[in-house]
């Protein structure tokens, strides 16, 4: 996926965990961030440059204070630009197996949330507006309703929606045969 976000099928092997279990699905969903830390420090370098040369020109015109408000600024996208790198840092992990679907959500301040569900009780629901697509996933098993993928766009949420409906169909029909492993 464009975002960086991870999707993995599996047929054969172990889980991450040593369980000797088949991951059928694993994702790890993190959100976009269009500009990198390079990016991020042409921008400043260049908000810099411009305010200091532009604060410069004022305080030879004899308006000094003008000078102090242009580092304000670079100051204030420089904080704002921290904070949304920041909150880039929360992820979501959703494991699909034949006995389990996991999902794991790690907040931008590190906090864990975890749930376990049956893949045989789970089913999947979806906000859709008809001009923008799917708006919100939601995992309901036995009256829970989990909202889950908050991170994808619209087209990527449909395509995580038929990977994670084909995982769970795979799941309710049990471990297949492989003769290979």
């Amino acid at each position: 996926m464009s975002t960086g976000n991870e999707i993995e099928r599996q047929e054969s092997g172990q889980d991450s965990e040593g369980q000797g279990e088949v991951q059928i699905l694993s994702a790890r969903l993190t959100p976009h961030r269009s500009l990198n830390r390079t990016g991020f420090l042409a921008v400043m370098l260049f908000l810099s440059a411009v305010g200091f040369v532009t604060g410069m020109v004022f305080l030879m015109m004899g308006a000094w204070p003008v000078l102090g408000f242009f580092g304000l600024d670079v100051l204030v996208v420089w904080w704002a630009f921290k904070v949304n790198f920041r909150t880039a840092r929360a992820s979501e992990e959703i494991v699909v197996t034949s006995s389990e679907l996991r999902v794991r959500r790690v907040s931008h301040r590190g906090q864990v949330a975890e749930w376990t569900f049956n893949p045989l009780w789970v089913r999947l629901d979806q906000e859709v507006d008809e001009d923008f697509g799917i708006e919100h996933l939601y995992l309901i098993s036995r009256g829970r309703r989990l909202l889950i993928a908050g991170f994808l766009g619209p087209d990527e949420k449909a395509s995580f929606y038929k990977a994670l409906i084909e995982a769970l169909n795979a799941a309710r029909r049990g471990p297949t045969y492989n003769p290979i492993g």
